[in-house]
């Protein structure tokens, strides 16, 4: 009997907070962009009492580094407590020391990592896969997901296969756009994962915990008589990780009726040029390959999931045995080496086998980079030619050392049904908000999909804020921005002069302005070309004077709500009734805590 789905609107943060508080007793933590709101959450149902799956609270515990967060974990699994981390970039780094003994000592847990870029040449609070592939040879296994719904999905077999092959994991996904991307997705919940836990192997982890009445030594020096011996005698566990990681994928599979592997294929059964890659990026290639298989062109896409150990035997399993051209797509960059680290292992494991297809490489997507389908586009094209380009970069122009592909023009590859938004707006005047709080009455109130992704400067406060929103009928795999909105609204009257907010938007779209300007006085300062594209386009054009609105209700420069409901009056995307009685409960939810006022 299959139990009714329940779904939750949320973002990536949230859902491997939702999975991890299950099988935490401790969290030890220090924040860190864009990490830092899983351990909020754990925090917070933590002081609200919320259960784990043993019927306890988690003990949450805020260190005073990422060093120290280390430290408490590894202490606190020495002493027989299932401990988990929520970590990223230079915070990740600062734990390496202590991931080596944990790995070492063989003890389960699961450091969750909103995957971000390392501060190099300049700081970057972006995402990109830098800091995990700083950590694989530490000996922590490595479980990425590419969406959401895969966080939800695949974060609950991090844990479960840690207890069960007592080696140490890295559960990661890309910071910001999964982190901080709100979906509408499918929730799992305790009693779907309970009953999957190896109690047998958590006896036994409890078993080793430091205790004065079986006292043990740990923690040794030894000499180069022995030391080498005893390194070795790990494999038998690594070798045993990715069977029981499959194990418990096929398992979630059967819950939630989404098939997982250690690597999913997905396009032409016959495909013979095929890209490999892992994280956010999976799910735009998706949507060019359909657009390309439509076509005739045989392609196709390996997601990696489980990356270290990483099993051959898997992957070559799951590459079409047509495959005659492979790109191998990495979200990092290492300087001076032969070739970035998934391309390495892929070409690794095509050692000695007969006929094996030609094997190019290349980077996209450091900091953020928006990863469009166009571009994998031309990753298809690269691959078609008589010399693929190797080492090539993605989504630049560089005209320096000339390893660019070429940029092709955007295509709205997207499902037709979806509405995309763009809202303009200035940070710290609600906006992003706003939307957060629009994204959840829309899924909570409707069968729509729904997805919101914030772009912001690391200004935050006074910078600038863009916000995509995009709704449909079908699940949305559109991981890069808005470039073909239906509906602009632009907050801030001087960004007609700035930016260029008519860009891309389609003919018959819709355009909000909030404005001072009136009548002949806003005919007079729009600016020449932003009339033109209005002409031009057929645009349907709304103006408000939400600042004013907002000082005359008392509300400051807050005008986020206001220009909020003006959203739901034009697009009608909810019945205007409805989202007015849902814009008041999410204001109190929002600002309850700041007084009635």
């Amino acid at each position: 009997m299959s139990k009714e789905k329940k779904f939750l609107t949320c973002d990536g943060n949230q859902a491997a907070a939702h999975v991890s508080y299950m099988f935490s007793e401790v969290a030890a933590i220090y924040p860190i962009t864009p990490s830092s709101t899983m351990a909020e959450y754990v925090d917070e149902w933590a002081a609200a009492g919320r259960k784990n799956i043993f019927g306890e609270t988690v003990l949450v515990q805020e260190m005073q580094s990422e060093g120290g967060a280390a430290g408490a974990v590894h202490g606190s699994l020495q002493a027989g407590a299932l401990t988990t981390t929520y970590t990223a970039s230079q915070g990740l780094l600062l734990m390496i020391p202590n991931m080596y003994k944990i790995a070492g000592e063989l003890l389960p847990c699961v450091f969750h990592v909103s995957a971000r870029t390392l501060a190099s040449h300049a700081l970057s609070i972006f995402g990109d896969h830098q800091d995990v592939m700083s950590v694989r040879q530490t000996g922590f296994a490595m479980l990425a997901e590419g969406s959401v719904q895969e966080v939800m999905d695949l974060a609950g077999v991090a844990h479960l296969s840690t207890i069960k092959s007592r080696v140490p994991f890295v559960n990661f996904f890309d910071g910001f756009r999964t982190s901080h991307e709100i979906q509408k997705i499918e929730m799992i919940e305790t009693d779907d994962l309970a009953p999957l836990l190896d109690r047998e192997a958590l006896a036994d982890f409890r078993s080793r915990a430091l205790n004065p009445e079986n006292p043990v030594a740990r923690g040794m020096a030894e000499n180069g008589d022995v030391f080498f011996q005893h390194r070795e005698a790990c494999n038998k566990y690594y070798d045993a990780v990715p069977a029981i990681v499959e194990d418990y994928m096929n398992k979630i599979s059967e819950i939630t009726g989404r098939k997982y592997g250690l690597f999913n294929y997905y396009g032409a059964p016959d495909a013979e040029r095929v890209i490999i890659a892992m994280g956010s990026v999976t799910q735009a290639a998706q949507e060019a390959i359909d657009y390309l298989v439509e076509q005739g062109e045989k392609v196709g896409l390996v997601s990696v999931h489980l990356y270290r150990p990483f099993s051959a035997k898997h992957f070559l399993a799951a590459v079409p045995k047509t495959a005659k051209r492979i790109a191998v797509l990495d979200r990092t960059k290492e300087p001076g080496a032969n070739g970035e680290p998934l391309y390495l292992d892929v070409v690794d494991c095509y050692y000695g086998v007969e006929n094996a297809p030609m094997i190019v490489g290349g980077r996209y997507g450091l900091a953020s980079k928006d990863t469009t389908p166009a571009q994998i586009l031309s990753v298809y094209e690269n691959l078609a030619l008589p010399e693929p380009k190797n080492n090539f970069t993605l989504g630049i122009v560089d005209d320096v050392t000339y390893m660019s592909l070429p940029m092709k023009a955007e295509v709205a590859l997207g499902d037709k049904s979806t509405y995309e938004a763009k809202f303009f707006g200035l940070g710290a005047d609600g906006t992003v908000g706003a939307n957060k709080n629009s994204v959840k009455i829309i899924g909570d109130n409707t069968n729509k999909y729904c997805q919101a992704y914030f772009a912001y400067d690391s200004k935050k406060s006074g910078g600038f804020t863009c916000s995509h929103l995009r709704f449909g009928d079908k699940p949305i795999r559109s991981t890069y921005l808005v470039t073909t909105p239906n509906f602009v609204a632009c907050h801030v009257q001087a960004y007609l002069h700035m930016y260029d907010v008519t860009r891309g938007l389609r003919d018959g779209g819709t355009f909000l302005l909030n404005t001072i300007w009136e009548g002949e006085e806003l005919a007079k300062n729009l600016p020449n070309k932003v009339k033109r594209y209005f002409a031009e386009h057929n645009i349907t054009v709304y103006y408000i004077n939400a600042t004013r609105i907002a000082q005359e209700i008392g509300l400051g420069n807050r005008t986020n709500t206001i220009l909020q409901s003006a959203f739901f009056r034009i697009t009608e995307v909810i019945p205007v009734d409805l989202a007015v009685e849902q814009m008041k409960k999410f204001i109190v939810k929002s600002y309850g805590k700041k007084g009635q006022d």
